[in-house]
């Protein structure tokens, strides 16, 4: 009960954001498209002015009649205005169609572009699943707000405004009982109107959290087998199905009411009119034209009516809709900014002309967006000299990876300074870090696509021959060639068909295809057997005559033979040494070695 009233309060919390928005927010993603918006505008008021004159024709056949004139001229005149006004609806309507999809694409390249290029700790404060209903179902909503809301709204008023001037023409009193009958259904539809709105929101927020779900099930779909989880995961994605209905059906049933409203107060309308219209004609003080043409703008008003009224509801959807497209909008985006420095950049093949180390932390402290008060790292300091092989150990949470996240500029220090190659990384271009650095992750992500597709991806450009070096150097030749396609065999979502200890390999053979001037490896073994281990620490040794290595490793066999080894703790470097002298000095190297690193290797060489 409590957290069914904590999501009604923050829906209505969100339907109040949504009324903040205003329209020429809405107005300015329609930009783009003003000059087809403009003319479907125009073709709009003009068939509505053609719908005005309609009545006035029919009129007239009936005076004609009346006095024993010929009515075939005005009869065709009239066939020409039903063609006129055809004509014109088709031609709004693929202008219509044209302005929605230039707005949906608009839109969602401009999301994309900008969702690729948030800051890391941006992706940490939203659910992909949501973001892709976002991008999808919420920028659908703003199409039609903005394509055939606005345009038919402009129509309506037009029509609507005009059959009330001749209404008023025709009868002044007969239009009093009219608009008093209007006027009710209007403040009717305007109550419910702000109702459905509250309802739209809540249903594109329900629809949301139905992707976000789905997306976390399936990105781990076998662990969730393999936990017997299934009913669980069911359970819990029925539930967020059922509150995405039961906010539907509010919604349905609320714009459901908006056309029985104006069917009601229309029909009472006509009823008055036909009354008094009628006894006003058996009493010559009405003519029977008169009497047809107020009927059919009485009948007109209905149509706008529930035009304005849907449009209004289309609006309000679209409101609700921008509000949450404007979240993502509104975030910041990566720092980008920096001088450019040629020495500094390129790929391998040589010594640097700087005396500057590869990379250097200088009283780096940093703590995770949300725990200010608990840094991962605290004034930590250390070098790494170029064409070395560093490797960072200590307990979990020692801020091993965090270190390596700094370097690539997932997140920037909170204070002190990271710099690459003598140059403080917040000085320098974003790309310029990036090319700079090989970066293998702990999870080593695997792409759906090929596994050429996986093995280029850094770098797009690479020939056959420098992809087959990279195959034999990961030890991947012999995988690659027994794929019933060779490098073009898809490896399913997300690397699934294939094993951890080769999605590892995936990852660092696209790295080293990369030619990285500095390379990062976290925790790029845990899933490699004994003989591909050491394929690999012997691949490392060869890529430190022409790149600079760090790597965080919890095996001895990985950073025993490290040029230099850094002990953290605590976000802290405690100590820093070869192997040999760290074992020599005791404490908690020593300690993890004999305890963590040294297992391990020996249970490795048992298994193998």
């Amino acid at each position: 009960m409590k957290a069914h009233t904590k999501q009604s309060q923050q829906t209505e919390a969100d339907a109040a954001e949504v009324a903040r928005v205003p329209l020429r927010q809405l107005l300015a993603h329609a930009r783009p498209q003003a000059p087809a918006l403009v003319t479907a505008s125009l073709l709009s008021c003009v068939a509505a002015v053609v719908a005005l004159v309609q009545p006035l024709v029919v009129k007239k056949v009936f005076t004609d009649l009346s006095d024993s004139r010929p009515v075939t001229a005005t009869v065709l005149v009239i066939v020409g205005l039903f063609l006129a006004e055809a004509l014109l609806g088709s031609v709004q309507s693929y202008l219509l169609g044209r302005i929605g999809e230039g707005v949906v694409m608009n839109l969602r390249t401009t999301l994309v572009g900008r969702l690729l290029r948030w800051p890391a700790a941006t992706y940490a404060r939203h659910r992909s699943g949501d973001l892709i209903s976002r991008v999808s179902a919420d920028t659908t909503a703003v199409r039609g707000a903005l394509a055939s809301s606005l345009t038919e709204t402009l129509a309506g008023v037009l029509t609507f405004a005009g059959s009330l001037v001749l209404m008023l023409v025709l009868d002044p009193l007969m239009l009093g009982l009219t608009l008093g009958c209007l006027l009710v259904s209007f403040l009717a539809v305007f109550a419910v109107s702000l109702r459905i709105m509250t309802a739209t929101v809540e249903a594109q927020r329900s629809v949301g959290r139905i992707g976000a779900g789905l997306e976390r099930v399936l990105r781990a779909i076998r662990t969730v087998k393999l936990s017997g989880a299934e009913d669980r995961e069911e359970k819990a994605l029925v539930a967020d199905v059922r509150a995405a209905h039961r906010a539907g059906m509010r919604q349905a049933k609320l714009e459901a009411l908006v056309h029985p409203v104006t069917a009601v107060s229309v029909q009472g309308a006509l009823v008055l009119v036909l009354g008094i219209g009628g006894a006003r004609v058996a009493d010559g003080t009405m003519a029977l034209g008169e009497l047809i043409a107020f009927l059919l703008y009485l009948l007109y008003l209905a149509v706008p009516m529930a035009t304005l009224f849907s449009s209004l509801t289309d609006l309000q959807a679209g409101r609700a809709a921008l509000s949450r497209v404007q979240e993502l909008l509104d975030e910041p985006l990566e720092r980008t900014n920096g001088a450019t420095a040629p020495a500094a950049t390129g790929t391998t093949g040589g010594p640097s002309s700087s005396a500057a180390p590869a990379m250097a932390l200088d009283g780096v402290i940093f703590a995770y967006p949300g725990r200010e008060g608990h840094p991962a790292l605290r004034d930590l300091s250390f070098t790494v000299p170029e064409f070395s092989r560093t490797a960072l150990v200590g307990p979990s949470g020692a801020g091993k990876s965090t270190v390596l996240s700094l370097v690539s500029r997932m997140y920037d220090a909170d204070r002190g300074a990271v710099r690459l190659l003598g140059r403080d990384v917040t000085d320098m271009p974003l790309k310029e870090v990036r090319d700079l650095i090989g970066h293998v992750e702990q999870e080593s992500p695997v792409l759906a696509g090929t596994l050429r597709s996986n093995l280029v991806y850094a770098r797009p450009d690479a020939t056959d021959a420098e992809i087959a070096d990279v195959l034999e150097r990961t030890n991947l030749t012999a995988f690659a060639a027994s794929l019933p396609d060779g490098l073009d065999t898809e490896v399913g979502d997300g690397g699934i068909l294939v094993s951890g200890g080769q999605r590892q390999r995936i990852a660092i053979a696209r790295m080293l295809l990369k030619r990285p001037r500095i390379l990062l490896l976290d925790e790029v073994t845990s899933q490699m057997d004994a003989e591909n281990e050491r394929l690999l620490n012997a691949t490392l040794k060869e890529a430190a005559a022409t790149c600079t290595v760090l790597v965080v490793a919890h095996r001895l066999s990985t950073i025993q033979d490290a040029d230099q080894i850094l002990v953290l703790d605590g976000g802290r470097v405690t100590a820093s040494g070869t192997h040999a002298r760290l074992m020599g000095e005791g404490g908690l190297y020593a300690h993890l070695a004999r305890t963590q690193l040294l297992p391990a290797a020996q249970e490795e060489a048992r298994t193998s």
